[in-house]
């Protein structure tokens, strides 16, 4: 490795597991490129996009579904916390900077924080004042170092990513993690710190920007927390990254699946749409219509896929679970159906 020429490298170990971890995910993206010679489908891109967005928020206690993020994205008017509400708008709009983020950047760090708090954090876009703890229930689980060491301690961590010449996969989680162990902002450390791997791993393959790895993370949630507390005991990242690269792992192979059945769930999603005559119809109209009785399968081969898409929206949007729920199609729902 290079000497660095703030002389700081995290500390981590390079196990025969996140080599083989490491193997796997180059595997698996080289079978994308050959399913996909060009570059993500677009409409995967966006549902997925959504996805991270949703994943991210729940993991810090945000309470609105897919559905509900997908109308806010919309302009949809939906029925919830006015902070719920503006996260969601907050986190799409730094996700949409995503290309011209520079991830090599503390001055692009403080403004896309700016962004994603907006309204939300006094603090937003500049590094803490004040010292910050980590609560688990009323137990103190991370006690971040003081404010007075918050920068310089960044400037260290971004000089080394810089410079530092391990593989982009095992840099981006010691960054994610190391990021964690500062806590270098007031609030939003965690959505910043999944974002900013994001990046990282985005310089090396353009791909990794649409994997909602979040959705992993949000799953395994407590796992993640738990790995997060480990590391921080050994004072060593090598678990965290170990359990990032396992995330990454699958999230990269649900896309991969679920890029090889886009042309069935198009299909699908046609079937469907094509049923709408001007009025509006409920779920149970639509199953009708389409022959199914199964609504698990309805929903996530027909209808969430629609939704995600902006093909169809909710009549109620702010109560997406009311027994007056109807669908109707939209604009865009139209154009597909035409083109198609």
């Amino acid at each position: 490795m290079a000497k660095l020429k703030t002389g700081y490298i995290p500390p981590f170990t390079i196990t025969p597991e996140i080599v083989c971890l490491i193997s796997e995910i180059s595997e698996a993206l080289g079978g994308f490129s050959v399913t996909n010679p060009s570059e993500i489908a677009p409409l995967l891109r966006r549902g997925n996009r959504l996805r991270s967005i949703q994943a991210s928020l729940a993991i810090e206690n945000n309470t609105l579904t897919l559905e509900q993020v997908t109308a806010i994205i919309n302009g949809k008017k939906i029925l919830g916390h006015l902070r719920e509400i503006q996260e969601v708008k907050n986190a799409f709009a730094t996700y949409e900077m995503i290309e011209k983020l520079n991830p090599l950047s503390i001055n692009d760090l403080l403004k896309a924080h700016k962004i994603m708090m907006d309204a939300l954090a006094d603090e937003s876009g500049r590094f803490r004042l004040g010292g910050v703890g980590i609560m688990k229930g009323k137990k103190v689980v991370h006690i971040a170092p003081p404010a007075a060491r918050v920068s310089a301690l960044m400037n260290d961590l971004f000089t080394w990513i810089k410079e530092t010449d391990v593989h982009p996969l095992i840099a981006s989680s010691v960054f994610h993690y190391e990021f964690e162990f500062i806590h270098p902002f007031s609030d939003g450390n965690g959505r910043m710190g999944r974002l900013w791997q994001t990046l990282i791993l985005k310089r090396w393959r353009p791909i990794l920007a649409y994997l909602p790895v979040e959705t992993v993370i949000r799953n395994r949630q407590e796992e993640y927390y738990q790995v997060l507390g480990r590391s921080d005991k050994q004072a060593d990242s090598t678990a965290f990254v170990g359990f990032m690269l396992k995330a990454i792992l699958e999230s990269l192979r649900e896309t991969i699946k679920s890029d090889q059945v886009n042309d069935q769930d198009s299909d699908q999603v046609k079937k469907m749409l094509k049923i709408f005559n001007g009025n509006p119809l409920s779920a149970s109209e639509l199953m009708q219509k389409i022959n199914l009785s199964h609504r698990p399968t309805f929903r996530k081969n027909y209808l969430n896929p629609a939704i995600s898409k902006g093909f169809i929206e909710m009549t109620v949007p702010d109560k997406p679970n009311s027994r007056l729920q109807k669908y109707r199609i939209t604009p865009k729902g139209i154009a597909f159906v035409k083109k198609n």
